[in-house]
């Protein structure tokens, strides 16, 4: 695995949203546990900045619960994401180049989560909203090009895989909350 310097050079280079990085995360095998440690970093970043929301808003005994459970559902999704994607793009929207596997999208799509870091400010009032909001798109963004780079889509074809994966992913979540019983604030 590479030092955190060059995770940190990789996560920096997804953000830039350059497609021959995502080529190179695609191919590189070795990158899988790199991905993971992005989404749990994003994930960390993310309980931090609503733990730290809910603390300032009076929420002590939430910080914790928010944390463990955003790791948890990060990395879920993450998984759950990909899968969809996969699923959707090697069979029902595959295209005439089309040729991958899911460790492919699950590289990919891990470094795609990288500008969510950005997450950590989201206890900052008005600025974390917007900074919050902005991550997520940018996330999106970057998604898309992973999913175009790993299934070598057009751009459209990766924008229809990205939304279809996404929103079987949220369905299934939202009803895995509904059989939970929880409300927890879901972050993509």
């Amino acid at each position: 695995m590479t030092s955190s310097g060059g995770l940190f050079r990789r996560m920096l280079r997804a953000m830039q949203l350059q497609a021959p990085f995502y080529e190179e995360i695609e191919a590189d095998t070795a990158a899988t546990p790199q991905a993971l440690l992005v989404v749990v970093l994003v994930a960390l970043a993310t309980g931090i900045g609503t733990g730290l929301d809910a603390l300032l808003a009076g929420g002590a005994g939430r910080f914790l619960y928010g944390l463990l459970y955003g790791v948890g559902a990060a990395i879920v999704g993450w998984l759950l994401w990909a899968l969809f994607a996969y699923v959707f793009g090697v069979s029902i929207l595959k295209g005439p180049q089309t040729s991958s596997t899911w460790g492919e999208l699950l590289r990919t799509m891990g470094f795609a989560n990288s500008p969510g870091v950005l997450r950590i400010f989201a206890f900052i009032p008005g600025v974390g909203t917007v900074l919050t909001v902005a991550a997520s798109i940018w996330s999106l963004a970057a998604t898309i090009i992973a999913i175009r780079q790993a299934l070598d889509f057009s751009t459209w074809r990766a924008i229809i895989t990205a939304l279809i994966g996404w929103i079987a992913y949220m369905v299934l979540l939202l009803l895995m909350m509904s059989f939970a019983g929880g409300s927890t604030p879901v972050y993509f």
